[in-house]
């Protein structure tokens, strides 16, 4: 079975878990529209990338970590796109789930999706023997990069404060979340996870510079939602704060610190090649090729 077989099918478990009989049918709806189809799908693959260079000893513990992830993920788009934040009507080139279901219903889905992460990491551990003793790192690892005072929770209120340094910004917004699928893919797999946090810190804060460049310089068609929110919104943002050559250069730095943190092993190299793919995939065509020119005068 593939990675995203494995992702899917864990996905779809917790999903299929929230529209039980009886269940409320708009709440029911508005969580699948959230979860499927997904995106890339990139933290829960990291995830499971991660554990695989583990050894990987413990698949369902493994899976279950990767879609708890995602369902994180997915919860906090749906809030991020509410009125009272980006007030986004679309996503992944769909409605956003405020903009199909009603603002109420979107809250009460994200909410629910929150939910639904622990549970299904629950009967992950239920369903690996003697790995499940280590179901309470796994929790405590979501639960910190998840909410208060450093994880995906703070992210969002940074954006309500007069004033926030950008890195900090970059980091509980988007860097959390990726230290969480590192941390979590090694601990699902008897690893260290403290030996993957920085893999994982930096290569999160290279997705959101290279967010902030898109919102700025990439086609809606192309990105599937609006651009130009964080100028209107007043956010922070990399290209506003450093230019876009700057910007460009710190993102290119960024993707070469996670390179250099991803520790020594059998997986290693396959871990850094489908990072520099992964980077590239980020970018507009022609600012990936600018970011290549940029690195190659660099080195000369």
């Amino acid at each position: 079975m593939s990675i995203q077989q494995r992702i899917d099918r864990a996905l779809e478990t917790a999903v299929g878990a929230c529209e039980a009989r009886g269940a409320a049918p708009r709440l029911a709806a508005a969580i699948r529209h959230a979860v499927f189809p997904g995106g890339a799908r990139v933290r829960p693959q990291l995830c499971l990338a991660v554990a695989a260079a583990c050894g990987d000893e413990a698949p369902p513990l493994a899976d279950g970590a990767a879609a708890a992830i995602e369902l994180m993920h997915c919860a906090s788009l749906v809030h991020d796109d509410l009125p009272c934040f980006d007030d986004a009507a679309q996503r992944r080139g769909l409605p956003s789930v405020h903009a199909k279901f009603g603002e109420r219903i979107a809250v009460l889905a994200g909410d629910a999706l929150i939910v639904a992460a622990f549970d299904l990491l629950g009967h992950a551990a239920e369903a690996s023997g003697a790995s499940a003793r280590r179901l309470p790192a796994l929790m405590r690892v979501l639960a910190a990069r998840v909410g208060a005072p450093f994880g995906i929770v703070a992210g969002q209120a940074w954006e309500c404060e007069d004033w926030v340094a950008l890195p900090d910004y970059q980091r509980a917004k988007t860097g959390s979340l990726f230290a969480a699928a590192t941390e979590m893919g090694a601990l699902a797999a008897g690893g260290q996870p403290q030996h993957w946090r920085e893999f994982g810190e930096h290569l999160g804060e290279a997705y959101q510079v290279a967010d902030d460049i898109r919102d700025v310089a990439a086609d809606e068609q192309w990105l599937g939602k609006p651009v130009g929110r964080d100028h209107k919104l007043g956010r922070p943002n990399a290209v506003a704060a450093m230019g876009m050559a700057g910007a460009l250069t710190h993102f290119d730095t960024l993707v070469q610190r996670s390179a250099a943190a991803v520790p020594a092993g059998p997986g290693s190299t396959g871990l850094r090649q489908l990072l520099r793919a992964e980077a590239e995939r980020l970018l507009p065509p022609a600012l990936v090729v600018r970011c290549a020119a940029t690195r190659e005068r660099s080195a000369a």
